[in-house]
């Protein structure tokens, strides 16, 4: 391999994977090389989980988690460098995500201070790789009085944005966000709310699975209109400008008390409701940015619903609607990819963020440098 390389490592809301993309940036030039999906074991994943609420003896649980994830994080960056055949030497940078345990941002912490805090030690990530490695992107940004989230959009605008074409680039993960792009421009970027991860909260409680394969038990049911009115009348619709939310505000917990109003309810229809929200979400999010959108390409796990791809074709009418493969990008790698393309910026002393997306004071670099093994 020749040019500039470096990792991306990512863990979403779903604590399902540690997604890793080896990239290319040389020059103006983004291109995604290999891939890796590292598990991440079951008891492991439930520590996450319970961890991202408030409990006993947090702080001693987090700094193991830490350690331990930035152990997992590691492993899976020389495995995919491993599977390549690519030294370590010939990598720039690893740039990691970490693991999100809270995202509480300015527009939802009221009074509170902002903060937001991932996870998986990146002096462990460069120790044990010897790369060095950046992380901690989200945090200048909420010092700059930004939402720290979300900052895929400016990546979406350099790998995805073309002149005469309006295009909405969507991420469908545990949560949704929407990139809209003018042409060569960032109009706007927001999380529009939930995507998968009600989706996949409600079908592993009534069917054990871990998600509902294409949609299947979605499209056999039918929406509830009343469920869906309420699930929409949640606080966060009524954002406009920078916005983020997360887990914290879209939890089974959440929709347990909403479901009260609708006793009802059948299972199967309160799945299809969620696939509607998780549409309806986005397709208002990108109506509100006031942009006529032409082109909308779906990346994240949500792209291989099949019943979530339908429902936004017939909502989105007439925009095309497809993913992000068609642009040259297979959809599970997009995210991954944008950290290592963030990584890249933090070096070469760039900066990340999209303040008219996070709503930050100006342009920032994000991240810290934890420098990799020194020759001898």
């Amino acid at each position: 391999m020749t040019g500039r390389l470096f990792v991306g490592l990512m863990s979403g809301t779903s604590i399902d994977a540690v997604d890793c993309a080896l990239l290319d940036c040389t020059g103006d030039r983004v291109s995604l090389l290999a891939t890796h999906e590292h598990a991440i074991p079951g008891d492991l994943r439930q520590r996450i989980a319970d961890i991202s609420h408030c409990g006993t003896a947090e702080i001693e649980r987090m700094g193991a988690l830490d350690r331990e994830l930035g152990q997992l994080f590691a492993a899976a960056a020389l495995h995919l460098l491993e599977q390549t055949g690519t030294s370590t030497a010939r990598v720039s940078a690893i740039g990691s995500h970490g693991q999100t345990i809270r995202h509480r941002p300015a527009s939802a912490a009221g009074d509170s201070p902002a903060f937001t805090l991932q996870i998986g030690d990146p002096n462990t990530i460069a120790e044990v790789t010897g790369i060095t490695t950046v992380a901690d992107f989200r945090r200048r940004d909420i010092a700059a009085g930004g939402e720290g989230a979300p900052l895929a959009p400016a990546f979406h605008t350099a790998a995805f944005a073309a002149p005469h074409n309006n295009r909405a680039i969507v991420n469908i993960g545990g949560i949704s966000n929407a990139t809209l792009l003018r042409g060569m421009a960032l109009e706007q970027g927001f999380d529009t709310g939930p995507g998968n991860t009600l989706l996949d909260h409600w079908v592993r409680r009534h069917r054990g699975q871990a998600c509902d394969l294409d949609g299947r038990w979605a499209a056999s049911a039918t929406v509830h209109q009343g469920l869906l009115d309420t699930l929409l009348s949640h606080t966060y619709f009524d954002l406009t400008g920078p916005r983020s939310t997360g887990k914290e505000a879209f939890n089974l917990d959440w929709l347990d008390q909403v479901l009260r109003a609708h006793p009802q309810a059948e299972p199967g229809d309160i799945q299809a409701t969620l696939a509607q929200f998780t549409v309806e979400s986005i397709a208002r999010g990108i109506a509100s940015a006031g942009i006529d959108v032409d082109q909308v390409y779906v990346c994240g796990g949500g792209a291989h619903n099949a019943d979530l791809m339908d429902r936004l074709r017939a909502r989105l009418a007439p925009a095309k609607v497809d993913t992000t493969a068609a642009l040259g990008m297979n959809p599970d790698w997009v995210e991954a990819a944008a950290f290592a393309w963030l990584a890249q910026r933090t070096l070469d002393g760039l900066a990340g963020n999209a303040p008219a997306v996070t709503g930050a004071a100006g342009m920032r670099i994000l991240g810290g440098v934890f420098a990799g093994s020194l020759n001898d």
